[in-house]
C-alpha cells in the first residue's frame, strides 16, 4: 500500500507520495546501545561547530508505533545521550515530561532508566538513576508532568536516558522536535503506522532531513488476532543540528523550530468500511454555527441589548457611525478577563450582565451587536502570535483562540477587536496579526489575511537651541499615530496622571529637565496622540572649548536588533514602523562643525522600507532629518542581509556625534 502523507514545510503545504524503499518483515536495528559511553565523549571540551554551547545531544532517538495488544495505545520510546560542557548546561540532567488526560484517560511514562557516566582517575564511572526519585507531578485536569534527575550532573559528565511513553490517544503521535536549545549532533525518529491508518504528517522548520526513508513492516499490526496488516516505518533523521534560537521579531516558537507531527485522518477497517477522522471546512462551519457557546450566541443580539442599542443608534443612519457607536459602546461595557478563546466563557448575555468575559463573550457579542443593527459583519477566527501559525490543510479548530469581527461598509472593510480600552475603531491588537484567519461567511467559511491597517508611527520636531552656559533649551513636539498612539495612551493610563508620565518617560532616565509640557487628544483616540515639551537639559557642561555633541537627543538606535550572521527564519515585525525626527538646532557663531556625516538614502528590495538622512549647517543653524520606514512586515531569509545592514546604517548614523570646534 501507497500511503499519501501531506507535509507541511515553511508554513506552505504541500502534498508528498512515500515510495516504498523495500519490504522487510521487521525493522532495522532501532537506536543505539544503553551505556557504550566513549573516553572521548568523556574527554570532550567543547563542541566545535558551537563553541558557546552549554551542553550538546550526541545522540538522540524515538520510535513510536500502535500496540495492538489489549487496549490500543501509542508507544514511545524515547533515547537520549547528551554531553555537559558548561555550568549553564547542568539543567540538563533534570527532565520534565508533558503528559496528557481527557476523560478519565491519560499518557503513562514507564521503563525509565537514566545514568550519569563521569570520568574519575582515568576510569569511567556511572551514576544511576534510582527508581524512586522519578515521580508524577498533578498540574490539574487535563496535564500532569512525570519529573525526574538524574545523579551527580557536573561539566563534563554525559548524560544518558531511555523511557516509553503509553498514549491512549492514537489520533496523534507525540511531536518529535529535532531542535532545541542545545545544538544536537544526531537525531533521528521512526514512526510505525499500521496501513490502513492513514496519518497526515507535517514537518516544520527550515532544516533538511538528513535521512528521508520509508518502508513497508510485513504482518506488524493484528489487534483482533485474527486479520493483520502491514505498516509504514517513516525514517526520519538530522544530523549537526544548530541550537533554537530566539531573535527579535519573531512569532511563536513552534512556527520555526524543525519538528515532525502526526495526525490521524482516516482508518479503514479489516471488513472494509472506513471512518474519516479529518474534517472538511463545511463540517466545522456547521459545528459553529450550532454551537451554544459559538453560532447560537450570534443570535442573541436582540434579546440582550435591544433596549441599550436603541439609545446607542438613536438617531443615527449612517451605517458607519452606527459601527463606531456600537463598537465604543461594547468596548466600554466590558473589562477582558485576559484569557483568550473564540467561544463564549460565560454566554454573552450573562457576560454582558456582569460585564466581564473573555475573547469570546466580548467580541461575540460585538458581533451579535452589529448583526442585530444590521450590518454586514463576519466573525473571524485567529490564532495569535504567541499561539503559532494555523496549519491550513485541514481544519483543526484546537489551532484557533481568538476570534474577532470582519465588519463591511460600502466595500470597505474593517478588523475590530472590543477587548482593549485602548484600541480605536478598527484597529487590532499586535497579537493579532499572525497571517491568516478563517471566516466564518454567511454561506461558507474562507481565509482572510489579517494585517495592520496602520502603522506605528512617531513624528518628533524640535527646535532646540544651544546656548552659552552648554544648556540645550527650545522645544520638542512629539506626534504619535497608529499603533505608537496606543502605546503612549497605555503608558499615561498605568502612569496614573500626566506629571507622572512625563517624569516616567523623560525626566528619570534622560537627564532632560521639562519644564512645561501639554498633551493633546489623550481621550480622543481617533485622533494622534500629541505631547509638546519646553526642555531644557545640560549638553555638554559649559562652553569652554571643543566638545562632541549628539544630534539625536533621545530615542535613538543604540543597537542592531539583527546580530546573527545568518537567519533561517522570517523576520517578522508584525506592524509597519515609521520614524521622523527634525531637528532644528541653534548653536553659537563661535563654534563651526567639523566632519559631518554625509547624506544618506537607503532602500530596501521589494519596497520593504527605507532609511534617509540629512545633516546641514550654516555656521548657527544645524538642521536634520532623519526618517526611517519599514512599510514590509515580514521579510524572508533571503531578505534578512539587506535588512541587518539597513539597521547597521541606522545605528551607526544615529551613535555618530558631531565635533563643534570653536573658532
Amino acid at each position: 500500500m501507497v500511503s499519501h502523507v501531506p507535509f507541511c514545510t515553511k508554513g506552505v503545504a504541500l502534498t508528498l507520495v512515500l515510495f516504498i524503499n523495500h519490504y522487510c518483515s521487521i525493522a532495522q536495528s532501532a537506536g543505539f546501545e544503553f551505556g557504550r559511553i566513549t573516553r572521548s565523549e568523556l574527554e570532550m571540551k567543547v563542541y566545535d561547530r558551537d563553541t558557546s554551547a552549554a551542553a550538546v545531544v550526541l545522540n538522540e532517538f524515538g520510535e513510536s508505533y500502535i500496540d495492538d495488544s489489549d487496549d490500543l495505545s501509542l508507544v514511545l520510546k524515547y533515547h537520549v545521550k547528551i554531553k555537559i560542557l558548561k555550568k549553564a548546561g547542568l539543567n540538563q540532567g533534570d527532565f520534565s515530561i508533558f503528559l496528557r488526560k481527557i476523560n478519565g484517560k491519560s499518557e503513562l511514562v514507564r521503563s525509565v532508566t537514566g545514568s550519569t557516566f563521569n570520568l574519575e582517575n582515568g576510569l569511567i564511572r556511572e551514576s544511576r538513576l534510582d527508581s524512586k526519585s522519578v515521580y508524577k507531578e498533578d498540574k490539574g485536569k487535563f496535564y500532569d508532568y512525570v519529573k525526574f534527575a538524574v545523579p551527580n550532573v557536573r561539566v563534563g559528565s554525559v548524560i544518558e536516558v531511555e523511557y516509553l511513553l503509553e498514549s491512549p490517544f492514537i489520533r496523534n503521535f507525540r511531536k518529535w522536535e529535532f531542535q532545541s536549545d542545545i545544538p544536537k549532533v544526531y537525531s533521528e525518529f521512526w514512526a510505525r503506522m499500521p496501513a490502513n491508518f492513514r496519518y497526515d504528517v507535517l514537518l516544520r522548520g527550515f532544516l533538511r532531513l538528513t535521512k528521508n526513508e520509508n518502508n513497508v513492516v510485513r504482518n506488524c499490526y493484528d489487534p483482533s488476532g485474527a486479520s493483520a496488516a502491514d505498516c509504514i516505518q517513516l525514517t526520519c533523521a538530522i544530523k549537526d543540528i544548530p541550537a533554537f534560537k530566539e531573535e527579535e521579531y519573531m512569532t511563536a516558537r513552534s512556527n520555526f523550530l524543525s519538528s515532525v507531527s502526526f495526525e490521524l485522518a482516516e482508518v479503514v477497517h479489516f471488513d472494509g468500511h472506513k471512518d474519516k477522522l479529518t474534517r472538511e471546512w463545511k463540517d466545522v462551519e456547521d459545528e459553529l454555527r450550532k454551537d451554544p457557546k459559538f453560532g447560537s450566541q450570534l443570535k442573541r443580539g436582540g434579546d440582550i441589548m435591544d433596549r441599550h442599542l436603541e439609545q446607542v443608534l438613536a438617531g443615527e443612519t449612517d451605517p458607519l457611525k452606527k459601527a463606531q457607536k456600537i463598537y465604543n459602546f461594547i468596548r466600554s461595557r466590558y473589562r477582558w478577563n485576559e484569557v483568550y478563546g473564540e467561544y463564549s466563557e460565560f454566554g454573552i448575555k450573562k457576560a454582558f450582565d456582569s460585564q466581564v468575559g473573555n475573547v469570546g463573550d466580548i467580541n461575540l457579542s460585538l458581533i451579535a451587536a452589529l448583526k442585530y443593527a444590521g450590518l454586514s459583519v463576519e466573525p473571524l477566527l485567529l490564532s495569535t502570535r504567541e499561539n503559532g501559525l494555523i496549519n491550513e490543510l485541514n481544519p483543526v479548530l484546537s489551532e484557533y483562540n481568538y476570534v474577532i469581527a470582519k465588519l463591511n461598509i460600502n466595500n470597505k472593510i474593517y478588523l475590530l477587536d472590543a477587548t482593549d480600552d485602548f484600541l480605536p475603531f478598527g484597529l487590532i491588537p499586535e497579537r493579532c496579526l499572525n497571517g491568516k484567519g478563517r471566516v466564518l461567511g454567511e454561506k461558507e467559511s474562507y481565509w482572510y489575511e489579517v494585517k495592520a491597517p496602520e502603522r506605528e508611527k512617531s513624528v518628533s520636531i524640535q527646535n532646540l537651541r544651544l546656548e552659552s552656559d552648554g544648556f540645550i533649551r527650545g522645544t520638542i513636539n512629539n506626534t504619535y499615530a497608529g499603533y505608537d498612539a496606543v502605546k503612549e495612551r497605555k503608558k499615561l493610563f498605568t502612569s496614573g496622571n500626566q506629571k507622572d508620565y512625563i517624569d516616567q518617560t523623560f525626566n528619570k532616565g534622560d537627564l532632560i529637565n521639562v519644564k512645561e509640557f501639554q498633551i493633546e487628544n489623550a481621550d480622543d483616540d481617533g485622533l494622534p496622540f500629541v505631547l509638546k515639551l519646553e526642555i531644557e537639559f545640560d549638553a555638554v557642561g559649559g562652553l569652554q572649548g571643543d566638545f562632541l555633541l549628539n544630534p539625536f537627543i533621545r530615542d535613538r538606535w543604540v543597537s542592531n536588533p539583527f546580530k546573527s550572521s545568518e537567519r533561517l527564519y522570517p523576520v517578522d515585525f508584525g506592524v509597519p514602523v515609521e520614524e521622523v525626527v527634525v531637528l532644528n538646532l541653534e548653536y553659537p557663531d563661535t563654534y563651526d562643525i567639523v566632519g559631518t556625516p554625509p547624506k544618506l538614502g537607503l532602500a530596501l528590495p521589494n519596497s520593504g522600507g527605507r532609511y534617509i538622512f540629512n545633516l546641514q549647517h550654516n555656521g548657527k543653524l544645524l538642521t536634520m532629518n532623519s526618517s526611517l520606514l519599514i512599510g514590509k512586515t515580514v521579510f524572508s531569509s533571503e531578505e534578512y542581509h539587506f535588512l541587518k545592514e539597513l539597521f547597521n546604517q541606522v545605528v551607526a548614523t544615529q551613535q555618530t556625534n558631531l565635533l563643534f570646534k570653536k573658532k
